[in-house]
Parts: C-alpha cells; sequence; structure tokens
C-alpha cells in the first residue's frame, strides 16, 4: 500500500548533482570540465547566444524583406454553444459573464462564438464574432445576438463626424473674424486736391 512515508520518485527521474570546483576527487578532474584558460574558463565568463567572436553575426549578415502582419494578429476567445446551457434562460451572456465562469481566461481581443452542440434555451449573447451555424441556432431557440465590433464601429463613425462637424464650424467662425478684423483694419482714403 501507499503511503507518505514510502513515495519515491520514478526511477531515472532524479540525478546527482555535479559537483565543480571541489578538487580531483570530485570525478570531474582539476580543472572541474571548464578545460584550461579563456574566457569559458572564468568565473562569470559566458559568451551571449548568437555571438560570433566580433565577426558579423549570422542574424544581421541575412537579408529582411517583406512585412509580417504577426504583430496585428488578434486573438479571440472561443466559446461553443454547448458550454452556455450552464446560464439560465433570459440571461445577457457577456465577456464578464463568462470569465466569471472560467469559459474565458488570459487577454484577448475578444469572444467568438462556434455553433458546436446545441443550445436549449433562448440567451442574449454579447460577443465580438461568430459563425453561421451558431447564429442559426440561436436564432432557432429564439435567442439574440449582440456584435460588440459593429457597435464599436457604429460609434467611431459618430465621433468622426461630431469631430468633423465641430472643425469645419470652428474654421468658419475663423474665416467670419478674418474677415471682419480685416475691414475694420482697413484704412480711409486721403483726398488729394486737384490742381486748378
Amino acid at each position: 500500500m501507499m503511503r507518505l512515508h514510502n513515495l519515491r520518485p520514478r526511477p531515472r527521474s532524479r540525478h546527482r548533482v555535479k559537483r565543480l570546483g571541489c578538487g580531483e576527487s570530485s570525478g570531474h578532474g582539476k580543472t572541474s570540465g571548464k578545460g584550461h584558460k579563456g574566457q569559458k574558463a572564468r568565473s562569470g565568463g559566458s559568451i551571449r547566444l548568437g555571438f560570433e567572436g566580433g565577426q558579423m553575426p549570422l542574424i544581421r549578415r541575412l537579408p529582411k524583406r517583406g512585412f509580417n502582419n504577426a504583430a496585428f494578429h488578434k486573438r479571440y476567445a472561443i466559446v461553443n454553444l454547448g458550454d452556455l446551457n450552464e446560464f439560465k434562460t433570459g440571461t445577457v451572456v457577456n465577456e464578464q459573464l463568462l470569465r466569471e465562469s472560467k469559459l474565458v481566461r488570459g487577454g484577448v481581443a475578444g469572444i467568438k462564438i462556434l455553433g458546436d452542440g446545441e443550445l436549449k434555451h433562448a440567451l442574449k449573447i454579447e460577443a465580438d464574432k461568430i459563425s453561421a451555424a451558431a447564429r442559426e441556432k440561436i436564432e432557432k431557440v429564439g435567442g439574440a445576438i449582440i456584435l460588440r465590433e459593429v457597435r464599436a464601429e457604429k460609434a467611431a463613425v459618430m465621433r468622426d463626424d461630431v469631430v468633423a462637424k465641430e472643425a469645419s464650424a470652428e474654421s468658419a467662425t475663423k474665416a467670419m473674424t478674418k474677415r471682419s478684423t480685416s475691414t475694420s483694419r482697413a484704412k480711409p482714403k486721403k483726398k488729394i486736391p486737384r490742381k486748378s
């Protein structure tokens, strides 16, 4: 019977520590496996990855071309319809609720709903993306879908319109003030007497 006092690690999973600097009797010789002299024999002496002794390193010799889109890649949390059956009918399923129920973890750009499994009751789902199969199944049971990105895009368009209107109004008022100042500053012409 396995008890705490007779627990043992798996065979060959633990190795004897390599004892360095303990003389010739340690089994690693006088120099402890570091050889004679040189940068790698010194204490604290190490060479960084990719260093080629001052020669132009390979990473700098190779040409860099093209564009990599990986920096702009968005990672979405995948949630299947079968996972949403734990919520009650009429619940508003959003990112906060999904994080509280541990269906979404970590840093993600948004939530994508996929149609794996069957939805048993109507839910109001807020997500960034949704597959066609998932949309069909949600609407079939009388649920509703709110796409967050569409709302954000509409808000951005409305914000741009407001900014453009404010800028045009400001430019119009500036033009009016310029005209008024130019007319007020205009000097009257002097009358030149005619010679008779």
